[in-house]
């Protein structure tokens, strides 16, 4: 566990080109970047994955979301279980979303002003406002690690007027968070009062609105920084682009997060480009489905061919699913419409994602990101042939 003087230090260990190793203190333990964070939108992992298995798999942090757990079962709730960490009981970092992503997605009737947003619970059309307050306060409940700004997240592509007055107000609420925050950290009684705040770069797709996002945003001199609103339906170039349009603006010394994102291919190349943090979905919602990822390309469960296949899934994998189980009894699961399966494979993609960082930090250690990089950039996104 850090120190309080530590909590919120990052130190840069190696760089090779853009490609940064380093070290997050917080006072739930190091944070070995770069690293993905095992996404539990309501505190638990889909597919069946228990803490004691996130664990084994090899994840650092839990990313859990504000928005989900203030709908339900309530953030008064877990604060009164003693906040997030003691309620799913995990003692390694949580970073909480700020609810502004879900806001945006999942909220069919939604009414933005200065102050919040206005709109209807997706789970019982409940009204509910939510601004920079609001987040603050569901998050301080959780006491999770890392609390996440409260932003508006613009779908790309979008009008440069509107995009430029969204990134504007997300620039504002920002300050009135950090304020906040800064006030709840002080109460008595507060779950985590060493709580971190990181600021969000927004600007859809428009090259001077995410510089100008990023350096007001610096301005405030935050834990960390993070870029948002991409993978929202822009082009993976573009997002690519983007990324290297923000990074120099961004403080060196703070790590990077690039919210939501994604596939092995787009880690390798966030990587190559700066960046220390990810999350994303995707690796249990593909599980779910049979869709793996492996050291020799994707792969689909389901097919015919792996019916009497003896080999794991992957036989240069050590998850608990390749060290005991062989593809044709996990695609027996799937058949069967077992459980099972799905709680196999997801704990098999996480592993991956995970060893697939560890690996990351492994070639930047030992100065030679770029040919790791170069060895498996394409060959993750290819279709197992194997």
């Amino acid at each position: 566990m850090a120190s309080k003087k530590q909590n919120g230090l990052f130190e840069i260990l190696k760089t090779e080109g853009n490609a940064r190793r380093g070290r997050f203190h917080t006072v739930h333990g190091d944070i070995e970047t770069p690293v993905f964070m095992n996404v539990g939108t309501s505190a638990a992992i889909k597919g069946g994955v228990s803490t004691g298995d996130l664990y084994e798999v090899g994840c650092q942090v839990e990313l859990s979301n504000t928005y989900h757990l203030h709908i339900r079962p309530g953030d008064d709730l877990i604060y009164r279980m003693g906040g997030l960490h003691k309620f799913f009981n995990w003692d390694r970092p949580i970073l909480t979303d700020s609810g502004g992503f879900q806001v945006f997605s999942l909220a069919k009737l939604r009414k933005i002003t200065e102050e919040g947003v206005s709109f209807q619970s997706h789970m019982d059309g409940a009204h509910i406002f939510m601004g920079p307050e609001e987040s603050m306060r569901i998050q301080s409940h959780l006491g999770s690690t890392i609390a996440m700004a409260f932003d508006e997240c613009v779908e790309n592509p979008a009008p440069y007027d509107y995009v430029k007055r969204s990134m504007e107000r997300t620039v504002r609420w920002l300050t009135r968070c950090k304020t906040e925050l800064a006030r709840l950290c002080a109460e008595p009684g507060t779950v985590n009062p060493d709580q971190l705040l990181f600021g969000i770069n927004q600007g859809g797709t428009y090259e001077d609105l995410r510089i100008e996002s990023m350096r007001r945003t610096a301005e405030l001199d935050l834990p960390g920084y993070a870029i948002g609103g991409l993978a929202v339906g822009e082009e993976t170039e573009t997002m690519y682009h983007i990324i290297e349009t923000v990074e120099p603006y961004m403080p060196k010394d703070k790590p990077r997060y690039l919210m939501g994102v994604g596939t092995p291919q787009n880690i390798l190349e966030g990587v190559y480009r700066g960046v220390d943090f990810f999350d994303c979905v995707m690796p249990s919602r593909n599980a779910r489905h049979g869709n793996l990822f492996t050291w020799h390309g994707k792969m689909n469960i389901n097919n015919e061919k792996y019916f009497d296949d003896k080999r794991p899934i992957d036989e240069n994998c050590n998850c608990p699913t390749c060290r005991r189980y062989s593809r044709a009894y996990v695609r027996h699961l799937f058949k069967a419409r077992e459980m099972l399966g799905m709680r196999l494979t997801v704990l098999h993609n996480l592993f991956f994602y995970n060893e697939l960082m560890r690996k990351i930090r492994d070639a930047l250690d030992a100065g030679n990101y770029e040919a790791f990089y170069r060895q498996y950039v394409d060959l993750l996104a290819s279709r197992s042939e194997e």
